[in-house]
């Protein structure tokens, strides 16, 4: 039977919330994905995680990584696609990884195809996975932004997170951090970054 919390339903490997699908990587995805990573408004927040994605070959082998990575991670570590259930398109990526460069904390990540910005699905998807996160036995997650994506900062709060300052920890560059523990899930977040109000710079997560 499905595992049912705040709207998010687990159904093996399925995350469901009203609007979105939270589903394994498959080599069938590709092309969505490369529709993501490879557009450079989504891309150029991800540095230094990771850089756009050039062409097709490139995606297909990154996408093959993150099957065989999914197959051996421990739950509930992993990516996952995010598909608009209405449509069954895929509008966006999501992940729970340990950050770097101790792989002590767990981080929720997340990309929205730009076509799909200010639906609010970054911060939805987000929400899910902390649910999913937290009755599997972790106690806190965190999100981390460069100081100047605004959107970003939106969207940690919309998953219930609150700022709690900035770090060179991570990446090794300054980043904005936020967190969420399990007790304050679905509790609004009411700290924001002081940089949140000084920049027009727009993507997400």
């Amino acid at each position: 039977m499905p595992q049912s919390s705040h709207s998010v339903d687990v159904d093996g490997a399925l995350i469901r919330t009203a609007r979105l699908q939270l589903a394994p990587w498959t080599m069938s995805d590709v092309e969505a994905a490369l529709g993501i990573f490879g557009d450079e408004e989504v891309a150029r927040w991800l540095a230094p995680a990771m850089s756009r994605v050039p062409d097709a070959a490139a995606m297909q082998q990154l996408v093959s990584r993150w099957v065989a990575d999914g197959a051996a991670v421990k739950p509930p570590l992993g990516r996952w696609k995010v598909t608009d259930r209405a449509t069954g398109h895929t509008v966006g990526a999501v992940s729970l990884l340990p950050l770097p460069p101790d792989d002590i904390d767990s981080e929720i990540s997340v990309q929205i195809a730009r076509d799909r910005w200010g639906n609010g699905y970054a911060g939805e998807a987000g929400h899910a996975i902390a649910h999913y996160a937290f009755t599997s036995g972790i106690d806190e997650v965190f999100a981390v932004s460069r100081p100047a994506n605004r959107r970003a900062a939106a969207a940690a709060r919309r998953m219930g997170m609150d700022w709690v300052g900035q770090t060179a920890k991570y990446y090794g560059t300054r980043l904005d951090v936020f967190r969420l523990r399990r007790y304050d899930l679905d509790v609004p977040a009411i700290a924001a970054p002081p940089e949140a109000e000084q920049t027009d710079a727009l993507t997400e997560i």
